[in-house]
């Protein structure tokens, strides 16, 4: 018998070792309970994954739910920011603590470890997955009832680590009007379907702006398609952000959490009727 090569895919031989399908997902650490874990995806980076993320784990808190957000968007976090949580994470002999917004969020993210928030991080995809994974299971996760995590945009190693790494629930598509929505869609709807991660729907961001004096809706990317493209990939319109200077003015500010959230009530419905998984 030739020596193993421990890779089970590309062998044909029946041993006691043989793990297939082997299974990627990272364990819990110790003391961490997470119930539900709901990724936010897209195609493409510029959408308003961070601006969905902060608004559903803001409205959960708000609920009472005892909400996280896991950031891993490493080369571009903008959830601190968001949040206005400035202070630096800390450590203990059992793992990272998150950092708690003032509306009671968990928050971890790149930019509370990093002596400068401002610093590039210039790190190749491996040691940025690695990362992914180690706020996973290397920070103390007390009795989330809701992680919502801030996924990078696109198909590559990071959203893959995420995806064979954490056992989300579901995942929420964030989009944009331009014309090149049914690619973008198409894309992140492919790679969650490969992976067998249930999709909830969609969201789509700067879908309009609205009149301040006759409350009149105006398409400044044109009409909208997200129905045709919904519809396209059997899957629902869980809401549609308009574009408001309010709400870009609460985030610069750290104010996320003081937004008042009328356009992803579908999507909070669509998280909490989602079925959880077993987490360990």
């Amino acid at each position: 018998m030739s020596e193993c090569t421990h890779n089970c895919s590309s062998c044909g031989s029946d041993c006691a070792e043989r793990k297939s399908p082997q299974s990627f997902i990272e364990k819990l650490g110790e003391g961490s309970s997470v119930k539900k874990v709901i990724g936010i995806v897209s195609g493409k980076g510029g959408v308003g994954k961070s601006l969905v993320t902060g608004l559903l784990a803001s409205e959960f808190a708000k609920k009472g739910a005892h909400t996280a957000v896991l950031d891993a968007d490493i080369t571009g976090p903008s959830i601190p920011k968001m949040f206005g949580t400035t202070e630096r994470a800390m450590g203990s002999e059992k793992g990272l603590i998150p950092v708690r917004s003032k509306g009671g969020v968990d928050i971890m993210s790149i930019n509370l470890l990093l002596e400068n928030p401002s610093d590039p991080v210039i790190w190749r995809g491996p040691v940025i997955a690695g990362v992914v994974k180690q706020f996973w299971n290397e920070v103390i996760w007390q009795d989330v009832d809701y992680m919502f995590v801030d996924m990078p945009p696109g198909t590559g190693d990071v959203p893959l680590t995420v995806f064979q790494s954490i056992p989300l629930d579901g995942v929420i598509i964030v989009t944009s009007p331009q014309d090149l929505v049914s690619m973008i869609v198409g894309k992140a709807v492919g790679m969650a379907n490969m992976m067998n991660i249930p999709i909830l729907g969609i969201v789509e961001n700067m879908s309009y702006a609205e009149c301040p004096d006759c409350g009149k809706k105006l398409y400044l990317y044109g009409e909208s398609h997200i129905e045709d493209v919904a519809a396209e990939y059997g899957l629902k319109v869980l809401g549609r952000l308009p574009i408001d200077p309010a709400i870009s003015a609460a985030c610069d500010k750290g104010e996320v959490e003081s937004v008042t959230d009328k356009w992803l009530a579908d999507a909070v419905s669509a998280v909490e009727n989602a079925p959880a998984s077993k987490k360990e």
